[in-house]
């Protein structure tokens, strides 16, 4: 890196703003499906892929940012991935049929499939190991703010303005972001001119592909039996499997290097984030429903009655940064899980409907503990690690967190639909079975390391950035 470096905190001001438009467009956009069904005469199976078309193409993009990014540099990446995000949105808000708006989707995805991983890997190249914490504290700012102001943006659109409003709202925000990076981002060179791992990227894109759109398709009757669950899943799980095994073979060629698994950190990591995932996107995905059909809430009246929940992750996220420093990243992740499933208990036993004053105080207390759980868990992956090593592990953290959020998802639909004799048993059902998925990540996060390696941190302050990796006792944290 250059001498001249812009400060840190303008780097990350650049990275969040631009960030935040792939987050906004995930809370947005769920919101207008029924309108954009009716405002464009398409049958809800297809405009339903203008939110499946999205998640996709951002899940199959994830696996390429390693190898661009040695390609291209962060800087020229970050300035790329983020131009197509906003001319994908700006496309979005012309199309003129579900099938057009469907394929600009495909679009943004592939744009927001980069940014948000290889925002993760700016952030944690930049910053020495002390100020980990707190940098993915901030730069996680935007998946703090989208709950909050997603909802929101997307309820007075709707209300007031054209449907393709939610398309449009990006691009300021993403041109300004798009100057700031400019501006603010260092401008480094191509680490290195490998070639595509043509063969890996082959296996893993459509295992992606397979294992998200067959859990996509478990709401609807028949949940996990239908074909178009079993099939895809099944395929996507024996492409992923070949992957792996191709991947070992490949070593540090591989598109994804998942011979960092073998490190302890990582694996831990990893594991946790898939099952905080699964229970987060499983909350996010009942909540809503359960404001609307069992309170009788309607759009905008369920999304501002989540704003206590997003006010307090995004109030935690001040705070994680400083509990890590004081009690380690274990105790910070398993008190986290803890407060999530208590505050998750009330609307488990029907009791969350005693009026939006009691309701607004639980979801507040369980934003703090969504706020502080994530930051010390995924910040663990890159502890044992050396700098150019962090892409990869980007990219692993960041696939786990799809799949296990696309599984979460999908475990919950099937169990509302299933278990709904009456709206209120099936709720109830689906949200003992998201504290049980949060039970799990605090128990798997009671592995991770109570303080963060000593050795480990002088190490890289000296400067062995190029650190190999390790499978030993050293790597165990």
């Amino acid at each position: 890196m250059k001498s001249t470096q812009p400060s840190t905190g303008k780097l990350l001001a650049a990275l969040i703003v631009g960030g935040i438009t792939a987050v906004l467009d995930t809370t947005i956009v769920a919101l207008g499906i029924h309108t954009i069904t009716v405002q464009l005469g398409a049958p809800i199976s297809t405009v339903q892929w203008v939110s499946t078309g999205y998640l996709l193409a951002l899940a199959v993009a994830i696996p390429f940012v390693g190898w661009a990014q040695a390609r291209l540099g962060a800087k020229r990446l970050w300035l790329l991935a983020l131009g197509v995000f906003v001319l994908g949105s700006t496309l979005s808000a012309c199309a003129w049929s579900a099938a057009s708006l469907v394929a600009f989707r495909v679009v943004q995805g592939l744009g927001a499939g980069v940014m948000l991983p290889l925002m993760q890997t700016i952030a944690m190249q930049s910053v020495p190991p002390e100020s980990r914490t707190r940098t993915m504290a901030n730069i996680s700012l935007p998946a703090a703010l989208g709950p909050i102001l997603g909802p929101v943006l997307g309820g007075i659109v709707l209300n007031w303005l054209a449907w393709r409003w939610l398309f449009l709202i990006n691009v300021p925000i993403g041109v300004a972001g798009w100057i700031l990076a400019a501006l603010f981002i260092t401008d480094d060179r191509p680490a290195a001119r490998e070639p595509l791992d043509i063969v890996g990227a082959a296996l893993l894109v459509p295992a992606l592909a397979g294992l998200l759109y067959g859990l996509s398709n478990t709401p609807s009757a028949g949940g996990f039996g239908r074909a178009d669950v079993l099939v895809p899943v099944a395929a996507g799980a024996a492409l992923l499997a070949a992957f792996a095994v191709w991947a070992v073979r490949r070593a540090g060629a591989a598109i994804v290097d998942v011979r960092l698994l073998a490190v302890r950190s990582v694996r831990i990591s990893s594991t946790a984030l898939a099952l905080y995932g699964a229970a987060l996107l499983a909350g996010s995905f009942l909540l809503p429903l359960y404001l609307q059909t069992v309170l009788g809430h309607g759009v905008l009246d369920a999304a501002l009655l989540l704003i206590p929940q997003g006010v307090g992750t995004l109030l935690a996220r001040f705070a994680v940064g400083r509990l890590v420093e004081r009690f380690g990243p274990r105790l910070v992740a398993v008190g986290g899980c803890v407060v999530i499933a208590v505050a998750t208990v009330p609307f488990a036993v029907g009791g969350a409907g005693a009026g939006p004053w009691l309701l607004g105080a639980v979801l507040f207390v369980r934003g703090l503990g969504l706020g502080v759980v994530l930051i010390p868990v995924i910040t663990v992956a890159y502890v044992d690690i050396g700098r150019d090593q962090m892409p990869h592990a980007s990219a692993i953290t960041r696939i786990v967190q799809q799949l296990g959020g696309a599984f979460g998802t999908a475990l919950v639909a099937v169990v509302l639909t299933a278990a709904a004799t009456q709206a209120g048993a099936g709720f109830e059902a689906a949200f003992w079975w998201t504290i049980a998925m949060t039970v799990a990540a605090g128990a798997t996060a009671t592995l991770l390391p109570a303080r963060e390696p000593a050795r480990r941190r002088a190490a890289e302050a000296a400067g062995a950035e190029g650190a190999p990796i390790r499978t030993g006792p050293e790597a165990a944290g």
